[in-house]
């Protein structure tokens, strides 16, 4: 499967380059990519929420009123939860939210996500580049040259580029991530996903 490469203006630049078949020619496994999805988002909680219970609440253990007698409930702590300023019942606490994802799974859910990408119209391949300084005007011509503008994107680069990425930090939307760290969640949050000519050679290593 051959995609045209483009150049930074947007325009073909007559070469092509070969996308791997066991990637974006397969059928898209939509649940293994809502297990991606799901294990990613689980993942980013810290998970360090904590609320005090009623043992770790400061304030006297002296009886506050007599046990019987007054009409109302037994009370033997001012740490009771149904007093004010008493702890919390049944309140958070530490946790991990992780959730294991097998690495066959997650190869399979990136593969969709890329195939998906491609058959909905939204990927496409540049030829490498670089700005002689980190300037946001120049990114955001690159992408209005694109035609990705005005709506999410993903461009995935070989190598890491820091005049690209600073050129991108300022613009609304925009993200520019090195092959390796980019996650099945990455690719479909973006409307649009660009991918430097140099990373499709990475990513049919990394999918082997």
């Amino acid at each position: 499967m051959k995609i045209d490469i483009l150049n930074i203006n947007g325009k073909a630049t007559g070469n092509s380059v070969d996308l791997p078949d066991d990637v974006f020619g397969i059928e898209p496994n939509e649940h293994a990519v809502y297990l991606a999805v799901k294990s990613y988002l689980a993942n980013q909680r810290q998970g360090t929420h904590k609320a005090k219970e009623r043992g770790e609440i400061a304030g006297s253990t002296k009886k506050i009123k007599k046990q019987k007698g007054t009409g109302t409930a037994r009370a033997g702590s001012i740490k009771n939860p149904m007093y004010r300023g008493g702890g919390r019942m049944f309140g958070p606490r530490p946790r991990k939210y992780t959730v294991k994802l097998n690495r066959k799974v997650s190869k399979l859910a990136r593969q969709s996500a890329y195939a998906m990408k491609l058959k909905n119209g939204g990927f496409k391949v540049v030829e490498e580049f670089t700005f002689e300084k980190p300037q946001t005007k120049q990114y955001v011509g690159f992408l209005n040259n694109v035609e990705a503008g005005s709506s999410k994107t993903l461009f995935i680069l070989n190598d890491y580029d820091q005049n690209v990425y600073l050129s991108s930090r300022n613009v609304p939307k925009a993200e520019v991530k090195h092959i390796n760290e980019v996650s099945t969640y990455d690719i479909l949050h973006a409307n649009q996903v660009i991918v430097s000519a140099g990373a499709i050679d990475s990513l049919k290593k990394s999918m082997a």
